[in-house]
């Protein structure tokens, strides 16, 4: 994980935020709309085990085409 003072949002800490964001927001349909909304839940938590062991993350590839950079793109060349 990157420790930065920086006030600028880099790729894993929008990640982070979007996905418990959805986390919550999954919570809160199933809770008091629709049990279906649980299953956006289990999309995240997919998503996010697919991250872990083999590196695919379609979001993370969303805002890399947005232009987000990554926190260690000063030690990677500044790409």
């Amino acid at each position: 994980m990157c420790m930065t003072t920086s006030k600028k949002w880099h790729l894993e800490r929008l990640l982070f935020l979007i996905a418990g964001s959805f986390s919550l927001i999954g919570l809160s349909i199933g809770f008091f709309i629709s049990p279906w909304g649980y299953a956006l839940n289990l999309l995240v938590a997919v998503n996010m085990i697919l991250n872990a062991t083999i590196g695919f993350c379609p979001m993370a590839i969303l805002l890399k085409f947005l232009g987000v950079k990554s926190c260690d793109y000063r030690l990677t060349g500044g790409n």
